[in-house]
């Protein structure tokens, strides 16, 4: 029976799908506009997200992931099938093989989960990796040969370190701190200091225009629109760089710390090696002003931001379809066959 395999990096902030032969066919935000009255799915994906917020009380707009895992079964199997129809464009749901990645930190339960809305979606055949691999691939770094790398996927809901030797992982350490913290933080602060409620989408264009790690040349200011806490009306204001680095400090000292402590665990052979090689940044994370620099700073490696780093993942999944690839006889690290 003929089959297509696509490759899925169903993110907390976006899912990704790679077609076997194709490369990557679908890019969307993972969100769902939901009819509360008919129970149904309205849209999916980038048409959702210009949604958010935006709403009647009919429909809510939803991610249904949440730090890198399913957090409402039903609506995520909704989702990942209206994405996969879109990719195969008609081709029978039923005839899918599908790889997919999870963090390296979840339990058996969401392993499960994963698993059972990937059948519900049509799958017939279900691969699970763990991301900070299908990352390291993706980024082409050696993790076959018998030399140390280290990546860090920082992502929208959680935040994978992983040091790879001889095609495994060696040591990882998954935090559920990511980019949608330091949306989270930035909302925060602007509350408590300028008594200003903003949306998770203003929070978002906050951190791509001005948001950073450190300190930079030229640094500038963005205004913003909300609602005045005090007496409920629209509001302006306007927030410097400064002020929106000291508001994402703490979430990004929490994932420069998690780089930090996996070094400590990895064994000294392959820390020398990872002296030599550096550590690679992937993930839409990896792209905050200054973060490289910072990582650099307190661990004393050089860093590098992948080259596509928001693909990284999804492209270590296209691999993995690839017969040659290495990929072969790797083995989910808890042995389980969830097939």
């Amino acid at each position: 029976m003929f089959t297509r395999d696509i490759g899925i990096d169903l993110g907390t902030a976006n899912t990704l799908i790679y077609l076997k032969g194709k490369g990557i066919i679908c890019r969307e935000p993972s969100v769902v506009a939901y009819d509360v009255r008919n129970d149904a799915v309205r849209s999916v994906g980038e048409e959702a997200k210009q949604m958010i917020g935006r709403t009647p009380g009919s429909i809510v707009a939803v991610r249904p992931l949440k730090n890198g895992v399913i957090a409402d079964y039903d609506v995520t199997a909704a989702m990942l099938k209206r994405f996969i129809k879109l990719a195969l464009k008609g081709f029978f749901l039923n005839r899918v093989r599908v790889v997919i990645c999870v963090p390296s930190g979840v339990t058996e339960v969401e392993v499960r989960a994963v698993h059972g809305v990937l059948k519900q979606a049509g799958a017939t055949d279900i691969d699970i990796i763990e991301k900070p691999m299908a990352a390291a691939v993706g980024a082409g770094l050696p993790v076959w040969d018998p030399k140390g790398c280290m990546v860090a996927d920082i992502g929208g809901g959680t935040s994978e370190v992983a040091v790879i030797s001889l095609g495994d992982i060696v040591t990882a350490q998954s935090i559920r701190t990511a980019g949608d913290d330091l949306d989270e933080a930035i909302i925060n602060y602007i509350r408590k200091n300028y008594n200003l409620l903003i949306g998770e989408r203003t929070a978002e264009n906050i951190k791509l225009e001005i948001g950073s790690a450190l300190p930079y040349e030229n640094e500038t200011s963005i205004e913003i629109k909300g609602r005045n806490l005090l007496d409920g009306l629209p509001k302006n204001i306007v927030i410097t760089s400064a002020e929106v680095r000291e508001a994402i400090s703490d979430t990004v000292e929490l994932i420069v710390e998690n780089i930090h402590s996996t070094l400590e665990k990895t064994p000294p052979e392959l820390a020398a090696d990872i002296i030599e090689s550096g550590i690679t940044l992937t993930g839409g994370g990896a792209l905050l002003r200054g973060l490289p620099e910072l990582v650099a700073e307190r661990t004393g490696m050089p860093v590098r931001i992948a080259d596509d780093p928001m693909d990284c993942v999804v492209k270590g999944t296209g691999k993995r379809l690839e017969p040659g690839q290495g990929f072969d006889n790797y083995v989910f690290r808890r042995g389980k066959n969830y097939r």
